[in-house]
């Protein structure tokens, strides 16, 4: 991904410009990033998005620019950079005259989200299961087995956090640099979806942990047909559980006019 607003001898994403550069909330070292603006702007721009991903900035809600600006010590225009940018995204809406916020998604965007991430996240698990290496399958051993023979989950920000973990590590082995740029704004869509007391999971644990479980059977045996398949089935159940919400209100209607 390259920004238009990072001028330098190369472009480097925001994510790689913290690996390399490093990121302070607040205090002398983010003072010390003001005297390079447009630098300044992609860290800004990389701690909203992580923000918006952990559920510190939630779907709806108005984006505090004051307070940012003051935590992260820096002034207000690499603050505006950055959420212009995250507008382009889709991730932040600006509404005249009241802010940005936090963009809130109907359940029919969310629908057309999870349809393409389907597609796309089945390939990325058919990828990581033929590009697997044995450390990355010892790794992938070590998911969810807190939660492996509960017979009701319910530590459900736990499992939440331990969701995004296990789909960042498959996409980080079997997705392309273009793909995985594609993926990591739906999850973050995802992750960020607006029922709040699932922490963005739409399955609930106890329906989606063998789902998991058998992804995870299927990569480490290598078998690239099976990880598709199962990926795919796994998705299509948020798609079925979002569509069955959306006929609630309509069946409802239809039920009290008769």
């Amino acid at each position: 991904m390259q920004f238009g607003w990072l001028r330098s001898e190369t472009f480097v994403t925001p994510e790689e410009r913290v690996l390399r550069d490093g990121f302070s909330l607040k205090g002398p070292i983010m003072q010390k990033l003001g005297i390079s603006h447009k630098n300044l702007d992609a860290k800004v721009y990389s701690r909203l998005k992580a923000m918006i991903l952990e559920r510190k900035l939630l779907p709806g809600e108005k984006i505090p620019q004051e307070k940012l600006a003051q935590d992260l010590g820096i002034s207000r225009t690499p603050l505006v950079n950055a959420l212009k940018y995250l507008e382009k995204e889709k991730l932040v809406q600006s509404i005249p005259r009241r802010g940005f916020f936090v963009r809130l998604f109907t359940k029919q965007e969310m629908i057309s989200i999870f349809e393409l991430r389907e597609v796309l996240e089945g390939l990325a698990a058919r990828r990581a299961a033929l590009n697997i290496t044995g450390k990355e399958i010892e790794q992938l051993g070590h998911f969810f087995e807190v939660f492996d023979g509960l017979s009701d989950i319910t530590d459900i920000k736990a499992y939440a956090k331990e969701d995004r973990r296990f789909h960042g590590f498959l996409l980080d082995i079997g997705a392309k640099e273009f793909l995985k740029s594609i993926l990591d704004t739906y999850n973050i869509i995802i992750y960020s979806y607006q029922v709040i007391s699932s922490e963005g999971l739409v399955q609930s644990p106890n329906e989606s942990i063998q789902d998991h479980l058998s992804i995870i059977e299927a990569v480490t045996r290598r078998d690239g047909e099976a990880a598709e398949k199962l990926m795919r089935n796994h998705l299509k159940k948020s798609v079925a559980i979002l569509k069955e919400s959306l006929l609630e209100p309509l069946l409802l209607a239809s039920g009290e006019r008769r």
